[in-house]
């Protein structure tokens, strides 16, 4: 990769995490549901399946792809990459495979949150 990659990742990367900060800022939960990640996620999943529509063309510079893909979804929202990517796995007929990855996705990540947590108050107490 470039230097001009990594520029764009991380320029992209920066705008992502400031929108999501202002959409955290604007929307107030419901409640107890947290509607501002929700937004956030919902919105990057459109948008990450409406741009890289456009930038997988062959006629599109990789750098475009960096900078809004990587770059300011990933900084926005990583639930857009993982929803891409089992929407992926879905159009090419691995349907076992997308449900390993849905599946493990959710068991391990918020299993992994919650051993995080508890290791935190472990050691801290």
């Amino acid at each position: 990769m470039t230097l001009g990659y990594w520029l764009a990742v991380a320029a992209g990367g920066a705008l992502g995490a400031v929108g999501r900060a202002g959409i955290a800022a604007a929307l107030p939960s419901i409640g107890a549901f947290p509607l501002p990640t929700f937004a956030v996620n919902v919105l990057g999943s459109f948008v990450i399946g409406l741009v890289w529509a456009g930038v997988s063309r062959p006629d599109v510079s990789v750098l475009w792809g960096a900078f809004v893909v990587t770059g300011v979804l990933g900084g926005f929202t990583t639930f857009s990459t993982f929803s891409l990517e089992t929407l992926q796995l879905l159009e090419q007929g691995e349907w076992r495979t997308a449900f390993l990855y849905l599946l493990l996705s959710l068991l391990t990540c918020v299993g992994g949150a919650g051993a995080g947590v508890m290791l935190f108050r472990a050691v801290a107490h």
